[in-house]
C-alpha cells in the first residue's frame, strides 16, 4: 500500500501539535497556579529519554519532523522542569 507524502507530512504535523500541545498545557497550569508538586520527575525523565532516543533516530533517517517535534518537546520539558523545582522550593520556604 502506497501512501500519499503529502498525507503522512499532515499526519506528522498533526502528532507533533498534540504532543506538544501536552506541555504547553502544563506550563501554562503550572504558571497560573504556581504548583506542579503532582507532575511526577521520573515521568519527566523518561519522556525525556525517549525523546532523546526519537531525536537521534530522526537525526539518522533525517526526518525533520521527527528532529523538530522531539527538539521543540525536550524544550518544553526543561521548562516544566525549571518551573516544578523552583515552584517546590518556594513551597517548602516558609
Amino acid at each position: 500500500m502506497e501512501v500519499d507524502g503529502t498525507l503522512l507530512t499532515m499526519l506528522g504535523i498533526a502528532a507533533g501539535i498534540l504532543i506538544l500541545m501536552g506541555w504547553v498545557e502544563q506550563i501554562y497550569k503550572g504558571y497560573k497556579t504556581k504548583r506542579l508538586k503532582d507532575v511526577s520527575k521520573f515521568l519527566m525523565i523518561f519522556i525525556a529519554a525517549g525523546s532523546i532516543l526519537w531525536l537521534i533516530y530522526g537525526i539518522i533517517v533525517e526526518d525533520i519532523f521527527i528532529v523538530g517535534t522531539n527538539m521543540a518537546g525536550l524544550i518544553l520539558m526543561i521548562i516544566v522542569l525549571g518551573m516544578k523545582k523552583r515552584y517546590d522550593m518556594q513551597a517548602r520556604t516558609p
